[in-house]
């Protein structure tokens, strides 16, 4: 029995291109395109763009200077749960620069690292609280939830979102046990 090289090549081809296509075409439009429906319906989101890797569902979002940074997070989670699976949900969020909360930023920076080294959140709130007296009309909330803190800075029609993420406590073995 003899091979023939080129319909076996063509085989081969085409079931390469059918199997990939329908990988990148499920991923566009069942994961991709629902999940940055979903974003966009949220209130204070202005725009959004989701990408896939093999572990992560990325999005990055553009928010109103009026928007509530941890509801945004806890709804994409939540309403996307069944587009995003197993997979593990990464949110990049970005807003106007502005120099006034930049230099804010910078100045609690240092307090704020700290406190989420020694997993001390409170002074997270603390330490935004002192910034908020340090900088008359910057307004501070902070949110956290079981895998986040949330930072939201606001002055004027400008805001600065930041997430952390807390790193829970790692069980380790007890030298006498």
């Amino acid at each position: 029995m003899k091979l023939k090289i080129l319909p076996l090549m063509l085989t081969a081809a085409i079931s390469a291109a059918l199997l990939f296509g329908g990988w990148f075409a499920y991923r566009h439009y069942g994961v991709e395109q629902p999940l940055d429906k979903i974003t966009n319906e949220i209130p204070g989101v202005e725009s959004s763009e989701v990408d896939m890797t093999n572990s992560h569902v990325i999005v990055k979002v553009k928010l109103t200077p009026d928007a509530n940074l941890s509801e945004v997070y806890r709804l994409v989670e939540r309403d996307g749960a069944g587009v995003i699976g197993g997979k593990q949900l990464e949110f990049n969020v970005s807003t106007k620069e502005s120099p006034r909360l930049e230099k804010a930023w910078s100045y609690a920076l240092f307090d704020v690292a700290e406190a989420m080294e020694n997993r001390k959140y409170s002074d997270v709130r603390d330490a935004m609280s002192k910034l908020a007296e340090k900088f008359p009309g910057v307004s501070v909330t902070t949110d956290m939830d079981e895998v986040n803190v949330y930072i939201s800075m606001r002055d004027g029609n400008e805001a600065k979102f930041v997430i952390l993420p807390r790193q829970p406590a790692m069980l380790g073995v007890w030298p006498n046990a």
